[in-house]
């Protein structure tokens, strides 16, 4: 009895094992998202950002950037496609199994929410617009209004910053470069 007891326990420990394996060869998405707080599109109020990483296929996976006002209502939403955001650094890093490019994934999804992309302000009345500025006449509100920026990457050498226009009630974008 006890050699079926162990022979039964061996069995399913290698199963579990063989399933664990099997998830990480697969390269699952599960798990693939954060979620942060900020003061964005009121001064006090936090609103909800959250990144994630949707579909299950090279092909078709996409980062999701969403933002949900304090209200619950959402006000911003981006989709990157991975595989433009992966073809950005495929050129300087070794990933070519697809273990490697959801290990980078699960890097750039960490680094979205790091404290440093949390602009307070978005623009300091000292600051003065450059040929990155899309919208003057935006940027001119941000430094009368205080109001927070966010920036995150499109790819290894282009930033966006957004923030809220109160004007517009929207989000937009206030300065794109490198």
């Amino acid at each position: 009895m006890k050699r079926v007891i162990i022979a039964l326990s061996f069995a399913g420990l290698l199963s579990a094992c063989n399933s664990a394996v099997s998830e990480k060869e697969s390269g699952s998405t599960e798990g693939l998202k954060n979620t942060s707080t900020f003061a964005f599109s009121d001064k006090v109020k936090l609103d909800t950002f959250t990144v994630a990483i949707v579909g299950n296929n090279s092909n078709d996976r996409q980062l999701l950037f969403t933002i949900k006002s304090f209200e619950g209502k959402e006000i911003y939403r981006q989709e990157i496609k991975t595989s433009e955001l992966l073809k950005n650094y495929l050129a300087t890093a070794e990933m070519t199994k697809e273990s490697d490019k959801i290990k980078f994934l699960k890097e750039e999804i960490s680094y979205f929410f790091e404290e440093h992309h949390f602009l307070e302000p978005a623009v300091t009345p000292e600051d003065q617009p450059d040929k990155n500025v899309p919208d003057k006449v935006f940027y001119n509100e941000l430094k009368l209004n205080g109001l927070n920026g966010f920036d995150y990457r499109l790819g290894k050498d282009q930033n966006v910053y957004i923030a809220w226009s109160e004007k517009e009630k929207k989000v937009k974008v206030y300065y794109k470069c490198c």
